[in-house]
């Protein structure tokens, strides 16, 4: 094991925050107990940002630009949590200079980054990964187990939703989130989970079809200032056009069975709506992140009359809960900030030298992330194509 890890996060918007918070919880749960965490530099280009995030969660400094994290000494573990497009370049001079990569989905905004990204992390001698956050949400990962442990049994179909409302107001500001291809809308943004949630409980996506893109408010204010995440700030008379998809759908082939997913960022009164239903052989579960503490399960058991949803209040039995919390008792309530600190575990247990037997399971490689962004590309492909079916080849990694 290091004797420390030096740790700094690139980005202090919205989920550059839930990092850097992240790591600062990270060292207090489970054992074994990890080497000391130093907390150096919250990067931004925008100070004032970086500045405030670094006073916030306790960082000895901020930076203003990834150069000066890449070639800093003392730091070694680096969560990148920026605009996509950047993703590529800063993450392979952070490889280059030998930090350890934890990056935000989706991995990059073109196939072609993504996949140059990979090849760069395979070649590497450090650890590079991609978060997928909701894959450590107690409720979904005790699906999954339910559904691998025969419980639920064989997956027979899917339907899935990520509803957000961050852009539904004509007033929204403009930022990155609104520029790019086909696809790097609200597909990327909030279908890129969606996508690897589906994948995470019904096996591989073998084909797309019914791909829909739709942009329904086709220009946005430009700020007045900087805008910080999905914040909704002061906004001038000038306008520029959306460049990408408000609301996207398709449709999903699996081993066995089909799915049915959509996502929204104009979906008005859904701050941040990630839910679905999986229906098996045995029976069916729901989740909603707005409960995040329990699921519904249904399992066809007694009389039919008698039988129905039950509410499972999750706890200490289910994943990630026992020993990661403060308080590790029933019902004390958790959401999505916990993942991200599970998340942060998963990658400092893995840079550490924590034996994997010993760990959280492994955060998702960047060839992992690969096969998100084919996802996502076939989507656009099939919604280029009037909806026409597109197969995505099997992974080539385990």
């Amino acid at each position: 094991m290091r004797d420390s890890l030096g740790v700094a996060v690139i980005g202090a918007g919205m989920a550059g925050k839930a990092h850097a918070a992240a790591y600062r919880t990270a060292a207090s749960l489970y054992n074994p107990v990890l080497p000391p965490l130093r907390f150096v530099s919250i990067g931004d280009v925008n100070a004032q940002f970086g500045s405030a995030a670094a006073q916030r969660f306790g960082y000895e400094r901020h930076d203003s630009s990834w150069q000066a994290i890449a070639e800093a000494d003392d730091i070694d573990v680096v969560s990148v949590v920026i605009a996509n497009r950047l993703h590529r370049e800063v993450v392979e001079g952070l490889l280059a200079a030998g930090k350890h990569v934890l990056c935000e989905k989706p991995l990059s905004d073109t196939l072609e980054d993504a996949r140059a990204m990979a090849a760069a992390a395979n070649a590497a001698s450090t650890t590079a990964r991609i978060g997928f956050t909701f894959r450590r949400t107690p409720g979904i990962a005790y699906i999954r187990d339910l559904i691998r442990n025969g419980t639920l049994g064989k997956v027979l179909h899917f339907s899935g939703r990520y509803w957000t409302d961050y852009g539904c107001s004509p007033h929204a500001p403009m930022s990155w989130r609104y520029k790019g291809g086909p696809g790097s809308g609200a597909l990327a943004d909030v279908g890129s989970h969606l996508a690897y949630v589906a994948e995470f409980l019904c096996g591989d996506i073998q084909s797309v079809s019914g791909g829909e893109l739709s942009t329904v408010i086709n220009q946005r204010p430009l700020p007045l200032g900087a805008v910080l995440g999905h914040d909704h700030s002061a906004v001038s008379d000038s306008f520029e056009p959306v460049e990408n998809d408000d609301v996207a759908a398709f449709g999903a082939r699996f081993p066995a069975g089909i799915g049915a997913l959509e996502v929204s960022r104009v979906a008005a009164g859904h701050a941040n709506t990630l839910t679905f239903e999986v229906f098996c052989e045995n029976g069916a579960a729901v989740f909603n992140q707005r409960r995040p503490a329990e699921i519904g399960l249904f399992l066809h058991e007694g009389a039919s009359a008698n039988n129905g949803y039950r509410q499972v209040i999750l706890g200490p039995e289910h994943p990630y809960l026992a020993g990661g919390l403060a308080m590790d008792a029933p019902s004390v309530g958790f959401g999505q900030n916990e993942a991200f600190v599970y998340q942060a575990r998963a990658f400092l247990e893995e840079v550490a030298g924590v034996p994997e037997d010993a760990s959280l399971p492994r955060c998702a490689s960047f060839d992992e992330g690969v096969r998100n962004m084919e996802i996502l590309a076939a989507v656009t492909s099939s919604a280029q194509a009037g909806g026409q079916s597109m197969t995505i080849p099997a992974p080539a990694f385990a």
